[in-house]
């Protein structure tokens, strides 16, 4: 079934994907595109242990240990920084990790980079479900710039989902439209009364 969403930003996700795959972050060329389109996810990824990236880790850990919430919801960068946290805290314990236009997979900016690292012999290196996640769900717009690839399965063990939804004809990387779409009510609806 081909969607129709997203037409528009083909030759963006395009150029995004070949400039990943193509160069190092640390490279010039590849390094200026990044700043000026993802400039919250060069700078969260710059540095490995950095104390920001810490920061933000264990901020999000500690708001999921405070409220203990049966979902954990993640959009966009959201989703690398609970990705990590919920790595480095097997205490944390969802029913359900959803993640929301993410750029998990996108390679050598993002992928290459994550903390657990991802292992595995090119061209078969994998990040994994995190340990404390009981089930792990993605949702990505086929327009959405941001998330590519759409689908993280390829380079994740154990998504349970990876759903490729048209959820916008526009705007279709905010959280609003994702957290608004039938996808995203369809996956969490179980989970409300637990």
């Amino acid at each position: 079934m081909e969607i129709a969403q997203g037409h528009l930003t083909v030759p963006l996700r395009q150029i995004t994907r070949w400039v990943a795959a193509r160069f190092n972050l640390a490279e010039g060329p590849l390094s200026a595109f990044i700043r000026v389109l993802f400039r919250e996810v060069a700078a969260y990824l710059r540095e490995p242990n950095s104390l920001a990236r810490r920061a933000a880790r264990e901020e999000v850990a500690e708001r999921i240990a405070r409220k203990r919430p049966n979902v954990v919801i993640a959009h966009s960068l959201g989703s690398v920084v609970a990705y990590e946290a919920l790595h480095a805290h097997p205490e944390l314990r969802p029913d359900l990790f959803l993640t929301l236009g993410s750029p998990l997979a996108l390679p050598q900016v993002v992928f290459h980079r994550l903390h657990p690292t991802p292992q595995g012999e090119p061209p078969n290196v994998f990040g994994r479900r995190p340990p404390s996640a009981g089930r792990w769900v993605n949702i990505a717009d086929p327009g959405d710039p941001v998330s590519v690839p759409p689908q993280l399965s390829p380079h994740f063990k154990g998504i349970a989902l990876d759903h490729t939804a048209a959820i916008a004809p526009f705007d279709f990387h905010q959280a609003r439209n994702y957290l608004r779409s039938a996808a995203t009510a369809a996956t969490i609806g179980p989970y409300l009364g637990a």
